[in-house]
């Protein structure tokens, strides 16, 4: 870890390496909007992804996927909506969730929609 990094800034350092190295193309990092703050923008072939990253040094408390609620997934869609607008993006897009539990990586790609998130009837 360099110095003045948190285990946070660690884990999207680490989360872009691993994403680079799957062939995905970071867009931006620490986005923020009003509505709120996107870690890693990417793109993934045609697809835009939003990439959740989420770091807890044990298993307690339900692990860092449980750090990714309703609420949590509200205001990534809405930033990511901002910045889908703001940069006039028209890629279909994805939800990603990369949980950093010790040195273990687990990435959950299309952990949620927009349909989780705001259900149509």
């Amino acid at each position: 870890m360099h110095p003045g990094d948190t285990p946070g800034r660690q884990a999207e350092n680490d989360t872009c390496e691993l994403l680079r190295n799957l062939g995905y193309a970071i867009v931006a990092r620490n986005w923020a909007s009003r509505g709120g703050e996107l870690d890693i923008v990417a793109r993934d072939g045609d697809t835009l992804v939003f990439v959740e990253v989420k770091a807890r040094s044990g298993g307690g408390f339900g692990g860092p996927e449980a750090a990714v609620s309703h609420a949590k997934q509200r205001r990534i869609a809405a930033a990511a909506k901002a910045f889908m607008a703001r940069t006039d993006a028209d890629l279909p897009a994805r939800f990603d969730v990369v949980a950093w539990e010790g040195d273990v990586v687990r990435i959950h790609r299309a952990a949620f929609s927009l349909d989780d998130v705001w259900p149509t009837d």
